[in-house]
């Protein structure tokens, strides 16, 4: 396919690699220059705006970080809606249902096919190709691109004809994400505190009812070892649970544990935290306790 690709961070990056990759022609656009460099030395032809990668690519897929954004560049003043190429518009943006719906119609009324898909697993999935997505909108435009999705994909859920489905799952999904990261960090600083060893802590909760996302991959692979590399920031998370609430609240579906979740990443940010990994937060609940979970790499001690 010819396809158009804007917005190339953590993980639109990925997509774009593996789009190359599986021979797609490839046109990106992006705000940072470094990016849009490190995938055309790859061999990705390059826009100058995205209304100039509408008007050279029939299909258009946006990567991009907030919702607000997503809909300045797909149906804004001189944006993709605008192009005279585009014929198919894919957002694998976590965007939200209400956006979603809104930049859905602006495409229908120009007979441009639109699917909003989020998707999930982070940048070590996307990189290795074996994200959820999760996409909705019109069935005959879901399977033109079934194709492209599992080449960026390994689990493709097909959410149904309406195109904010796919929006509300994935805020669920972070959101159910969020309070089980807030509870598992909270909860393994008070069994260090206690004398319990990390890894052991971990190794039981994994074998047992208490296991989740966090503690199987996200703490022992960027927690335990002091490390906590960049997959996905505070901020955004943050954005994700304020609007699976928001929705909720639209619904008339009362919250109660997510608002905390919230709150506490909330606190964070005003400490600084808004632009680092989500899972560096539990370094909080180890100020407050007065101990650390997990242990720096013995070089790095040594080291020091």
């Amino acid at each position: 396919m010819n396809i158009g690709l804007i917005g190339l961070g953590n993980i639109g990056m990925h997509f774009g690699t593996r789009l190359l990759a599986a021979g797609h022609m490839l046109t990106v656009y992006d705000l940072n220059a470094g990016a849009v460099e490190r995938l055309q030395a790859k061999g990705a032809a390059v826009a100058s705006s995205s209304l100039d990668l509408a008007n050279k690519c029939e299909v258009v897929m946006l990567c991009l970080p907030f919702p607000a954004v997503v809909a300045q560049v797909a149906i804004g003043p001189g944006g993709v809606i605008e192009g005279k190429a585009v014929k198919t518009v894919v957002d694998l943006s976590t965007t939200g249902p209400s956006v979603t719906n809104d930049v859905a119609a602006a495409f229908a009324k120009k007979g441009i096919g639109f699917l909003g898909a989020p998707v999930s697993g982070g940048t070590v999935a996307a990189e290795k190709g074996t994200l959820a997505i999760m996409p909705s909108g019109d069935e005959s435009v879901f399977k033109e691109m079934e194709p492209v999705f599992k080449t960026l994909g390994k689990n493709i859920f097909y959410m149904g004809s309406a195109p904010g489905n796919g929006q509300t799952m994935k805020i669920i999904n972070n959101t159910l994400y969020a309070v089980s990261m807030v509870a598992s960090c909270e909860a393994l600083v008070y069994g260090t505190k206690a004398g319990l060893d990390p890894q052991t802590m971990l190794d039981v909760l994994n074998a047992s009812s208490g296991r989740s996302f966090s503690t199987q991959e996200r703490i022992p692979q960027c927690v335990l070892h002091r490390n906590f590399p960049l997959r996905f920031t505070t901020e955004l998370l943050h954005k994700d649970v304020k609007m699976c609430i928001d929705e909720a609240e639209k619904l008339g579906v009362p919250m109660q544990v997510g608002p905390a979740a919230r709150q506490f990443l909330s606190f964070a940010i005003t400490q600084g935290d808004g632009p680092i990994d989500n899972i560096a937060t539990i370094r909080h609940f180890e100020q407050w306790a007065g101990v650390q979970f997990g242990a720096e790499p013995a070089e790095t001690s040594a080291a020091t």
